[in-house]
């Protein structure tokens, strides 16, 4: 009945026939009761869900198959994309692939008609199983962006104030000597506009620089904050895509939208802390809104030079110092259709950036918490403790009076007279509201964040009436990228650390992966890939993963250098380049692409990034010195006996030709990938070179150790392939041997700790991974919860003389999903097709859980002590390796009913998709 109900609506026997062809051809004339057991979900375009805003005319197209049977592959697939969400004539048909039989279900390309910028496109996918059942997803749509200038048409950049040219300035040193002695006001922008038809369609695309608020009628339309991501101005900005179609009023409506300085310009105010100066331009705006009414007809609204300026009531706004908001400056009301802008300014028009549509999640609140516990200082000074160290901004609700200031200073740690200590996170910072009238407001800042635990709030009344504090709450944010996965275990110490590590990645994911989020919140490179395996763990960051490496790409320099930050907004001007030359940091444009091409299965990650890891490969050569490198930061943060900093333990030019020749590894594997035979063949010959040369000149065959024989120097040249196999076993014995001399301490810092631990598994001793990290007596991540973290902190021994909310050194938490948990994937495998879970120390740690959303779906693995219980998506398989036992069950059958094998990892036992209960 509901098909010939549709088919009413029909306007020829031609679209007849095609609905039918649709709703019975991709359905499948399998039955119902095998069409129930294959479902097709998460169907993701160019990566993203029903996404507005490809960079693309040729988006690719991915998805996942869930069924309640075992053993379960795709077979065929086949894709429509249509410029109509019904799919109900041929002519709106603009690719059909046609059925195509292969098992990938991953980034799949589209084939069809040229598809146009700024279009509206509807896709449905439709698979075979090796069951015999046929299944379609639910009806996807994805918008094209703006792919080039022409396509925002008449829409131009619109600012209040040009900054001069000779104080443009993107690439500044800390120290340099730009000078901007004027103050800049920030803008907040209006346009009226009138709508006397239905709105049924009305698509914007917006860049604010820095960042932006858009309101529609006096309302925000999403969520997000800091919109849009931060990238290298110089090169390109992001504008976001909306969908209004229900934001608008009959009558009269106004569009407005307020400023940031981001990081698109540091404002140099004395007395406000200020990490670094750079000055891309002045805060601007460029918007397109394109509106389609019922009547079929059109109309285009441009940021031209019609729209009007005002100062902002946000008086002062910065990455760095804070921000501060007056309330004096302008009603509550600007941003409403019965406000008068009469009185107001026209718009400066300014040139600006090439832009882009943003691809990754937008930073939000993400988390919520409330006071824990007030410390009354004076009776106007009073500080709060939230209960956790996070990357967030402060809201508050308070009762005031015409013209009193409320200032609040957000802090990690508090001073010795329990007041805000931000003397090692960057100071001063702070927030600040003035009101106008009396009365009740809810507040928080717009444009800027900090790391913080406590609030120290200052009440400043401007009379002798007492300002009312009624609620106050730290608002945690953070990229919105999905949580895929979760560990927990019968370990309560490992529990712990899991969560505090959790905390230090969670404050530093934002448009990019920042150090701290405070006094720098800087993308310190080095994190990426030897933090990386950690967070794809738990985290969808396959988008956040491609802008970091195409923000390496932007900040590469002719040279081939790629510095230690990107995007890179400074040149620090002491200790030489040591701190923007180091190759254990830029290798990240090489060894992040390659294990997020094994991870995620996209291709892009290696030829969007193959000219750049070539480019970088090639400045490495030229600094090397008879193919070794020296120079760098080194194994930063090591444990040694003098203040954490630059390395102590390891010689130099170790960790440097170790990642010089593991670079090299790599690119060989990408160039046979990508057949490059050619590169293939230099890099090889080069990878031996290398090999040698390391050898000779850090290698004392004597002792059995490279240089100073560090843990840092023994595991880093054994994981990557650098010691001569008849050597491995007495470098290794050494490697253990100097941790247990050290009653199983360890000493590696932020480059050495990875791979300690990669060398260590090698090796199969879990066991000492273990006694290294459950000690919580001495430096480490016990430690630190021991001294009262709550986020993973700087240094190992948790100082309160550096950040106590560090993205480095969480390299634990890929051993607690990996090992304990069990979960990788098989020699080979990529995206996670075949799974392995191997767990180890099953008599140690009784109880574990895993899950993890690989790009085929939900894996979980789970031993209670008795009993294990696997999750495997459909489209992939598993190999399953267990202690030796004939008689485990496995759903109740005999393990002869399985292919298995006994290896010295223990048995293997090959599964399908399915769930499986063994005990």
């Amino acid at each position: 009945m509901k098909i010939l109900y549709r088919m009413k609506g029909l306007k020829n026997y031609r679209s007849v026939f095609f609905y039918i062809f649709v709703t019975f051809i991709l359905t499948g004339l399998s039955g119902c009761s095998a069409s129930k057991k294959l479902h097709v979900e998460n169907v993701l375009i160019e990566g993203r869900a029903n996404p507005l805003g490809i960079n693309t005319l040729t988006p690719s197209f991915s998805w996942q198959l869930r069924s309640d049977g075992h053993n379960v592959m795709q077979t065929d697939y086949r894709i429509l994309v249509s410029t109509d969400g019904d799919f109900l004539t041929q002519e709106a048909i603009v690719w059909d692939s046609d059925w195509v039989t292969t098992d990938q279900s991953l980034y799949n390309i589209y084939n069809g008609q040229d598809l146009d910028g700024g279009t509206t496109y509807y896709a449905r996918v439709a698979v075979k199983d090796n069951h015999g059942n046929v299944a379609e997803s639910a009806v996807q749509s994805f918008h094209t962006g703006l792919l080039s200038e022409a396509d925002w048409g008449e829409a131009q950049w619109i600012t209040n104030e040009k900054l001069p040219d000779s104080l443009v300035n993107p690439l500044p040193l800390s120290s340099s000597k730009l000078r901007i002695d004027k103050s800049y006001e920030l803008p907040v922008f209006r346009k009226n506009v009138n709508v006397d038809k239905k709105v049924t369609s009305s698509i914007a695309y917006i860049s604010g620089l820095g960042h932006y608020e858009l309101l529609i009628n006096g309302q925000p339309v999403d969520s997000a904050v800091l919109q849009a991501g931060w990238t290298k101005y110089d090169k390109e900005a992001y504008y976001v895509v909306y969908d209004l179609a229900d934001r608008w009023q009959q009558g009269k409506n106004t569009i407005g939208v307020l400023l940031g300085n981001g990081f698109y310009y540091i404002p140099p105010i004395k007395g406000r802390y200020q990490k670094h100066k750079v000055a891309f331009g002045l805060p601007k705006l460029k918007m397109k809104v394109v509106n389609t009414y019922d009547d079929g007809s059109k109309e285009t609204i441009d940021s031209d030079s019609t729209w009007k300026v005002h100062q902002s009531p946000i008086t002062f706004s910065s990455m760095y110092g804070g921000e501060d908001y007056d309330e004096r400056v302008l009603s509550t009301s600007w941003s409403k259709p019965e406000y008068d802008d009469t009185a107001w300014d026209n718009v400066l028009l300014v040139d600006g950036p090439p832009l882009r549509a943003q691809e990754t999640e937008p930073v939000r609140i993400m988390e919520r918490f409330g006071s824990q516990a007030v410390n009354r200082i004076d009776e106007r000074t009073r500080v709060y403790d939230f209960g956790q160290n996070a990357s967030g901004i402060v809201h508050v609700e308070m009762k005031g009076h015409q013209g009193d200031t409320v200032r609040i200073y957000p802090a990690e740690l508090l001073n010795d007279e329990g007041r805000a200590n931000q003397k090692h996170s960057g100071s001063p910072y702070y927030y600040q509201y003035i009101f106008a009238q009396d009365g009740e407001i809810s507040w928080r800042p717009r444009f800027t964040y900090y790391g913080f635990r406590y609030a120290e709030v200052r009440l400043l009344p401007a009379g002798n009436e007492e300002i009312e504090i009624q609620k106050i709450t730290a608002e945690h944010i953070r990229n919105g990228a999905q949580q895929v996965g979760s560990f927990q275990s019968s370990d309560t110490l490992f529990n712990q650390i899991h969560t505090l590590i959790n905390w230090g990645i969670k404050s530093n994911m934002v448009s990019v992966f920042t150090d701290c989020p405070h006094r720098e919140k800087l993308g310190w490179l080095e994190q990426l890939h030897l933090m990386g395996p950690s967070v794809q763990y738990n985290f969808d960051v396959e988008r956040l993963f491609a802008k970091s490496l195409s923000d390496m790409r932007q900040s590469q320099t002719e040279e081939g250098l790629v510095p230690e930050t990107a995007p890179e907004y400074v040149h620090f001007d002491w200790g030489g380049d040591v701190f923007r030359d180091s190759p254990e940091w830029g290798s990240s444009s090489i060894i992040l692409a390659w294990y997020a091409y094994k991870w995620y299965g996209n291709k892009a990650f290696l030829t969007d990034n193959y000219d750049m890891m070539k480019k970088y490969m090639h400045y490495l050569k030229g600094k090397a010195k008879d193919n070794v490198l020296y120079h760098g930061l080194g194994d930063w943060y090591d444990l040694g006996p003098e203040r954490p900093g630059f390395s102590q333990l390891t010689t130099p030019g170790i960790t440097a030709t170790a990642i010089y020749y593991y670079n090299l590894k790599i690119l060989s594997q990408i160039a046979a990938l990508l057949e490059d035979n050619e590169y293939k063949s230099y890099a090889d010959s080069l990878q031996n070179k290398v090999y040698q040369a390391f050898n000779e000149k850090f290698y004392d065959e004597r002792d059995a150790v490279y240089g100073s024989g560090s843990q840092t120097a023994l595991a880093m040249p054994l994981y990557v392939g650098l010691v001569d196999e008849a050597n491995e076993d007495k470098v290794l014995a050494n490697l253990i041997k100097d941790i247990a001399d050290r009653d199983t301490s360890f000493t590696a810092g932020d480059i050495g700790h990875r791979y300690l631990l990669q060398a260590l598994q090698q090796a199969g001793r879990d066991d000492l991974i273990y006694a290294m990290h459950k000690d919580d007596t001495r430096p480490g991540y016990g430690y630190q919860i021991r001294k009262g973290a709550t986020a993973l902190t700087e240094s190992w021994a948790a100082l309160p003389t550096v950040s106590n909310n560090h993205f480095m050194l969480g390299h634990l938490m890929e051993w607690f999903h990996t090992r304990l948990g069990g979960l990788g994937q098989e020699e080979g495998s990529i995206a996670y097709k075949h799974i392995r879970i191997a767990p180890k120390m099953l008599d140690v740690v009784k109880q574990r859980t895993v899950t993890y959303e690989s790009p085929y779906g939900p894996v979980m693995f789970e031993h209670d002590g008795e009993r294990f219980h696997v999750d495997i998506p459909a489209n992939s398989r598993c190999t399953l390796v267990l202690p030796e036992s004939a008689d485990y069950r496995i759903n109740g059958e005999k393990l002869d009913a399985y292919e298995y094998r006994l290896t010295d990892a223990g048995l293997e036992i090959q599964l399908g998709s399915g769930q499986y209960n063994i005990k």
